[in-house]
């Protein structure tokens, strides 16, 4: 880390893993109001565009819609080449997740890499890249 943290760097960040475990809309504030990329593991792969969050985002709440028991929930590892210049963070960020429905589960390791740019005197997500490094069955 070439950085000291600012412990705002991480509070969207933290947004979106939850939004991933609950699909609650409200934690979408942690993206940026413009300019969204996320890269996925999951089709389309590539969202982009004015709706880039809205389109994400409805491929995980339907992760959630019953009958679904699935559950996730994750952990960080330590972030990694953090650097931060005026109102512009890049950051690299390993996390660890278990995902289980059902009698079945399994873990997923990766890494996420995040632009977050200054928003309102808040931090917010302009894109990330998400890349699995591990998974267990």
């Amino acid at each position: 880390m070439t950085e000291e943290l600012d412990p705002g760097l991480l509070a969207p960040i933290e947004k979106v893993a939850r939004f991933i475990e609950t699909g609650d809309v409200s934690l979408l504030s942690a993206f940026a109001s413009q300019g969204v990329v996320i890269i996925e593991n999951f089709a389309p792969h590539l969202f982009e565009g004015p709706d880039a969050v809205e389109r994400w985002s409805q491929k995980i709440i339907t992760w959630h819609k019953p009958p679904s028991d699935l559950v996730l929930k994750h952990t960080f590892g330590t972030v990694q080449d953090l650097r931060v210049e005026e109102n512009l963070a890049f950051l690299s960020l390993a996390t660890h997740w278990v995902i289980s429905e059902g009698e079945d589960s399994f873990e997923e390791d990766g890494g996420w890499a995040f632009v977050l740019v200054q928003e309102k005197g808040e931090w917010r997500v302009r894109s990330y890249g998400w890349a699995v490094t591990f998974i267990s069955e």
